[in-house]
């Protein structure tokens, strides 16, 4: 589990291809204090297993199902990355609850700095627009964010001077893909929501649309 915080702006060093997947070579120095091969990082918000751990950097093995789902496909060396390492039982949680579990890509669709803080638009897909509210918890490359405007099929964050400096916004270009996560939280209550706690029969889309979750 994660916190969405970012502690550090990492780059790839190679991409190697395996059977059914890849490995990925990243240069850090910040996530690899204290972390020791098999514990979980962050990276773009995906949770990966670390590897080969090094006081520089860090390896990692991808799935050809990771891959298909996330922006990890289309890393090259050189890529920035942003990378967060797993919570422990004192950290803070200065964000929110992350999975490191991403539902689909989004699209950065451009942003607009005022003062030195960032407007992010980010389009999203229709199957996860159910998951999306007014000043909601979203994940966006691993990013802990609060949607500022909720336009479906996009969204809005608002991303402060640090947040723009720390991590791997800045580098994106319109049209560039994004890792998206939705808040866990919304999955349970529509799992509980669709499903009838008393006699386990489905609710039917009607009765959704009645009641204002469609």
């Amino acid at each position: 589990m994660f916190t969405g915080i970012i502690e550090e702006l990492g780059s790839i060093r190679t991409v190697v291809p395996l059977a059914g997947g890849v490995r990925i070579e990243i240069s850090a120095d910040v996530v690899t204090d204290g972390t020791i091969a098999g514990d979980s990082i962050s990276v773009n918000g995906v949770c990966l297993t670390a590897l080969d751990v090094r006081a520089d950097g860090f390896s990692a093995d991808v799935s050809q199902e990771t891959l298909d789902r996330s922006t990890l496909g289309s890393l090259a060396a050189g890529s920035k990355v942003n990378l967060e390492r797993a919570v422990t039982p004192t950290t803070r949680l200065g964000g929110h609850i992350v999975q490191g579990h991403v539902d689909a890509r989004g699209t950065f669709l451009g942003a607009v700095e005022s003062g030195g803080f960032w407007t992010v638009k980010i389009g999203f897909s229709p199957e996860i627009a159910r998951y999306f509210v007014f000043k909601g918890s979203i994940s966006v490359e691993g990013i802990s964010s609060t949607i500022a405007n909720l336009n479906n099929p996009d969204l809005e964050i608002a991303v402060i001077p640090k947040t723009w400096e720390v991590t791997n916004l800045s580098t994106l270009q319109p049209g560039d893909p994004v890792n998206l996560e939705a808040d866990v939280i919304a999955k349970y209550v529509e799992r509980m929501v669709l499903f009838n706690k008393t006699d386990g029969d489905r609710l039917t889309m009607k009765t959704l649309e009645n009641a204002g979750f469609v």
